[in-house]
């Protein structure tokens, strides 16, 4: 007398076919990527000459347009200058990215307060996009004032007591334009 048991009365599962797997079709090289544009090769350049001139490393190129810049001192006395950014392709990841080597070139700490070295990184970046002929656009103008104007905002939430001279014409909001 064979006694059936609870699991000899489930189905019988079936066995999962394998999976099919497919080789991709290599495409020929030239339908995959464009040659680069002359202002692709543009700022190409000036990212390479600029990295090197100031002795400053990517850590990372952001997504974003957003970016930041520090430097690391070593115990021997050696120093790593580093930023994140966006890879300059246009005119504002060529701004933000020139602002934040501009941190480096006009040097931390040589402008106080804080929101004086962010002015001068970003006159560093304006003045140099203009000297090697990019092309400033009123974007770019307006992100340096909305930048410059939180970093009032954020100085006086903090304490400022006197506003630097330079900085008179972004201690307001932009006047946004209407559409």
């Amino acid at each position: 007398m064979n006694a059936l048991t609870l699991w000899d009365m489930l189905p019988k599962r079936r066995k999962k076919p394998a999976p099919v797997v497919r080789r991709a079709v290599a495409k020929p090289r030239s339908a995959t990527k464009k040659p680069p544009t002359a202002m692709q090769i543009r700022y190409e350049q000036v990212t390479r000459e600029m990295l090197a001139r100031y002795g400053v490393r990517v850590r990372k190129w952001r997504s974003s347009m957003s970016g930041v810049a520090w430097q690391v001192t070593y115990q021997d006395g050696t120093v790593s200058k580093l930023i994140e950014s966006p890879k300059p392709k246009g005119p504002m990841s060529a701004a933000i990215f020139l602002h934040e080597i501009g941190h480096h070139a006009i040097g931390f700490g040589t402008y106080k307060p804080r929101c004086l070295e962010e002015y001068y990184a970003w006159k560093f970046s304006i003045d140099m996009m203009h000297e090697l002929g990019l092309n400033v656009t009123d974007r770019v103008h307006e992100r340096m004032h909305d930048s410059l104007n939180y970093a009032i905002s954020k100085a006086v939430r903090r304490g400022l007591k006197r506003l630097p001279e330079e900085l008179a014409p972004y201690c307001q909001p932009r006047q946004r334009q209407s559409a």
